[in-house]
């Protein structure tokens, strides 16, 4: 039976994915390893950490020696790696956190898997380091470039993206050095459920339901490929389970969007369930929505940011020929389930703007 270390598995698509683990998995071991930064949130978690199958221990990847004691001490038999630092305006502003979590911390989590899975042989049976990536480390796409695929040359452009570059170079080093089991999964931008309100939906749905302006960058025609993040969670079981060793999976929903006409779909969206639930006009009294006025009257562009690349778009072609892998949520059904979603959770975002989570930390199981 696997047992699985989850990097970051308080964060965004780390928590979903250990809900959705759990729900296909049952019985199956998940140590959960997050240094409860701002967008890690043991909320996160609440309806699955009474489960006996489930350790969180709150620690931070760059810790010598902490990942190692976890693999020898939980007979880890996989590591799923989704902890690292992903805001590109936080990495334009300051660098330093980004190298140090996503390069180093990635390294600390290598050296641990090949010390104790090759060099003292603790594994039993089949073992793999999974590493979770993103296609920014592809740069930028001109507006009818084909997308990217697993072959396309590095380029990243900002410091994030940069460090991630790094790691995914790290990660395929210690294949081809050591013989370490590995696959890595470079992915689309996700969207839903637990997701802190700094990437552009939950920003926006949240600043909409508060009244507060929706800044969009520029001219708001950089385009995007949009997943779902449960369909994330699903193509990442499909390479765990599935995915040849030494191999990259590009992981996109087929599914590019203007940012300007994703805003104004949400807009669209959060007037329509005013006009369907009038409680919500008690709840968020300075939405315009509660009186009637257009959600999208709060757009407001703004200057774009340095380096912002135009246009991201995955070739999945790899990832469902070999594997099968498809996601099952159009963009409109996604967006509905996360609209809902933070709807019916106002209180978990709400604490996650003030802090509060920060101060509810813990260090036990």
């Amino acid at each position: 039976m696997r047992s699985l270390l989850v990097t970051g598995g308080a964060g965004f698509i780390g928590a979903n994915f250990v809900h959705y683990w759990l729900a296909q998995h049952p019985g199956e071991r998940i140590v959960v390893l997050d240094a409860l930064t701002y967008a890690g949130n043991l909320a996160s978690l609440d309806s699955v950490r009474g489960r006996g199958e489930l350790t969180f221990v709150h620690g931070d990847i760059r810790t010598p020696g902490l990942a190692e004691s976890l693999l020898r001490e939980s007979g880890v038999t996989v590591v799923v790696h989704f902890a690292a630092e992903s805001h590109v305006d936080r990495s334009i502003a300051g660098p330093d956190p980004f190298i140090e979590t996503n390069v180093t911390g990635t390294h600390e989590l290598l050296k641990a898997a090949r010390t104790v899975w090759l060099e003292e042989g603790r594994s039993s049976g089949k073992v793999r380091f999974h590493h979770v990536s993103t296609d920014e480390v592809y740069g930028t796409l001109g507006p009818s470039d084909p997308p990217f695929s697993e072959a396309t040359a590095y380029a990243p452009n900002s410091p994030y993206a940069a460090s991630k570059a790094g790691s995914d170079h790290l990660v395929r080093a210690y294949r081809q050095t050591y013989g370490l089991p590995v696959t890595t999964s470079n992915c689309s931008n996700n969207y839903g459920p637990f997701q802190f309100p700094e990437k552009l939906i939950p920003y926006m749905l949240v600043n909409a339901l508060e009244g507060k302006p929706l800044p969009v960058y520029g001219d708001g025609l950089q385009v995007r490929d949009w997943l779902y993040v449960e369909d994330h969670c699903r193509a990442v079981e499909r390479v765990i389970l599935d995915g040849r060793e030494g191999e990259t999976y590009n992981v996109g929903g087929r599914n590019e969007w203007k940012n300007i006409d994703v805003v104004h779909l949400l807009c669209r969206l959060l007037d329509q369930v005013f006009r369907d639930d009038p409680a919500l006009e008690r709840r968020f009294p300075r939405s315009p929505a509660a009186s009637g006025r257009p959600t999208a009257s709060l757009i407001a562009f703004v200057p774009d940011r340095p380096g912002h690349d135009r246009r991201y778009a995955i070739d999945a072609s790899k990832i469902e020929r070999e594997l099968g892998f498809c996601p099952l949520e159009s963009f409109e059904s996604g967006i509905r389930k996360t609209l809902s979603w933070y709807l019916a959770n106002e209180a978990w975002w709400r604490a996650v703007l003030e802090g509060h989570h920060l101060r509810d930390r813990t260090a036990g199981p």
